[in-house]
């Protein structure tokens, strides 16, 4: 697997996500704002598009930290991503 690089910049976070034609989005919870994710239009019925702005929004107060490959381990655009608990 390639390195995995970790940011909380929002302007990397929005320039990896639309390199690999993702949005932001975010799946519902009973709880305040939601789980976060990065829809790269996968059927997903339970995922809601959101804007930016929202997406940041909840990224914030949330406090966390965006895990994130570039390449494969064969060289190719990753899109794997996953978000972390910052504390």
């Amino acid at each position: 697997m390639s390195e995995t690089q970790s940011t909380r910049d929002h302007e990397t976070i929005r320039a990896w996500a639309e390199e690999r034609d993702g949005r932001p989005a975010k799946i519902e919870t009973s709880g305040e704002g939601g789980i976060l994710r990065i829809d790269f239009r996968d059927p997903d019925d339970r995922m809601t598009v959101i804007e930016w702005e929202e997406f940041f929004e909840i990224f914030d107060e949330s406090d966390l930290d965006f895990l994130y490959q570039e390449k494969t381990e064969d060289g190719g655009t990753s899109r794997f991503n996953k978000f972390v608990s910052a504390s």
